[in-house]
């Protein structure tokens, strides 16, 4: 199929969440016309609250900003090399979190919404895409994320021949600020990186730990309907009483652990365990309950979390709640530039093709888009190494992950291909330091493909 190259026809994007806004963004940078599909506010979902685009539904962190030691962080790193409009954003709008990334959620998501509006090549249309895209439309990217509708899940079921994975995704409580009592509480980094005191901290006694662990375990949660009702949840986003299920201590050690903290109102008293609450907003009007996402109902919620110190009164500007998540078999159906293999007209990017995240979504939404602009324009795009964050979340979705057993997957360095890293008397690299070889490898890499095959990346 040839194109005109001084006039291309748009690109249609299926999706205004974060892997959208991205693809569309990188396709209009690169001269491609976009037309950018969102149904909300005309169809609703189960877990947005605005129409805003790039809405965060859940966290409003994008984890580590470490590039050296951590690949999330790494990742962010390079898709602010490559213009990426999601971190533009996010740096601008970015709020207190230690050594991570979280934004002022309303803020983000507005800045987004208004950069594409004003971009000339961006045409948003609001709506939804029932069923398959039209067939006039030769080039679509689907970016419908883990609530893709109904119709078009189905149709895309029904065209490659796969059932749908799901699993269900939890979103923690926020809690205001001025509710929270910091005679018990007090602000604390964990090992105070950071500004040092980017956290409210909630301390617990071992008694006060025990109870809170029998409520959470006995509390009323949310029904399931029966054809949810075997649908595994993702792993790194456990609701927080699966997690207590599992194990008295399971909580102690996992986003309850009291290390790299010393309570203030009694500094001589280690803790048992720790809430900890981080910034939502600009403001810092609204604190996010870390590691609390949560299948209770409304009203356990606030009576269980009330037994928290320092959170007996606390009242929440939103309650924990529960959606499911959609995901293709991506290693069977796409192919290494995420066009469907039944369909090759049709791309996919974000949580749809079973990449974990918000950082990973975006920087597929960042592939697809530069995909199709290349494909559009008749120019070449390479696939980004393996060894490059980018490289490594693409090829686990499309290659590197085994299609029986595939699930979603956050970004790490376990992706990318070993490394033989030694010191000075030859041994092997080890924690940090390998990691840190890792991440070198990775910035040497990306270097030699932005001048090489990067189509137009910036520097």
């Amino acid at each position: 199929m040839t194109h005109d190259i001084n006039n291309p026809k748009p690109v249609h994007v299926v999706g205004g969440g974060l892997a959208g806004s991205e693809a569309a963004w990188q396709l209009a940078e690169a001269g491609v016309p976009v037309v950018l599909h969102e149904m909300r506010p005309e169809r609703a979902t189960a877990a947005h609250q605005t129409d805003g685009l790039a809405e965060l539904v859940c966290s409003n962190s994008f984890r580590s900003d470490d590039a050296d030691a951590n690949a999330v962080g790494l990742l962010h790193e390079e898709m602010r090399r490559l213009g990426s409009l999601i971190f533009a954003s996010a740096d601008a709008h970015s709020v207190p979190a230690g050594g991570a990334l979280a934004v002022d959620r309303e803020g983000f998501s507005a800045a987004v919404t208004e950069t594409l509006a004003r971009h000339p090549l961006v045409s948003v249309e609001r709506g939804e895409v029932a069923g398959l895209p039209p067939a006039e439309w030769d080039s679509v990217i689907v970016a419908t994320g883990p609530l893709t509708s109904p119709a078009l899940a189905e149709a895309i079921a029904a065209l490659t021949g796969e059932t749908a994975l799901a699993f269900f995704d939890a979103i923690a409580p926020i809690v205001y600020r001025e509710s929270i009592d910091f005679s018990k509480a007090w602000f604390q980094s964990r090992y105070d990186k950071g500004t040092g005191k980017d956290y409210i901290n909630c301390p617990m006694t071992e008694a006060q730990y025990r109870a809170f662990i029998d409520a959470l375990i006995a509390g009323d949660k949310t029904e399931f309907r029966e054809w949810e009702k075997s649908t595994p949840y993702f792993e790194g986003c456990l609701p927080i009483e699966v997690m207590a299920e599992r194990g008295p201590q399971t909580l102690a050690f996992g986003p309850m652990k009291p290390v790299g903290l010393t309570d203030p109102n009694n500094p001589t008293v280690k803790p048992h365990a720790i809430v900890q609450l981080r910034q939502d907003n600009a403001l810092g009007t609204l604190f996010n309950m870390v590691g609390f996402q949560t299948k209770l109902t409304y009203s356990e919620q606030k009576r269980i979390f009330r037994t928290i110190p320092g959170l007996e009164n606390a009242e929440f500007a939103r309650l924990g709640g529960v959606h499911r998540n959609t995901f293709l078999n991506s290693p069977k159906l796409l192919d290494p530039v995420l066009r469907l293999k039944a369909d090759p007209r049709l791309r996919f990017a974000g949580q749809i093709t079973g990449c974990e995240g918000y950082v990973e979504s975006s920087a597929l939404g960042l592939l697809a888009g530069r995909f199709a602009a290349a494909e559009r324009l008749g120019t070449r795009f390479a696939t980004p190494p393996e060894t490059t964050a980018l490289g490594a979340i693409l090829n686990h979705v499309t290659l590197g992950a085994d299609a029986d057993t595939f699930q979603p997957m956050n970004v790490n360095f376990g992706l990318f291909p070993p490394i033989d890293a030694r010191n000075e008397k030859g041994r092997k690299l080890k924690g940090r330091d390998r990691k840190l070889a890792y991440s070198m490898r990775a910035r040497d890499d990306l270097e030699s493909w932005m001048a090489n095959a990067g189509a137009g990346a910036r520097t």
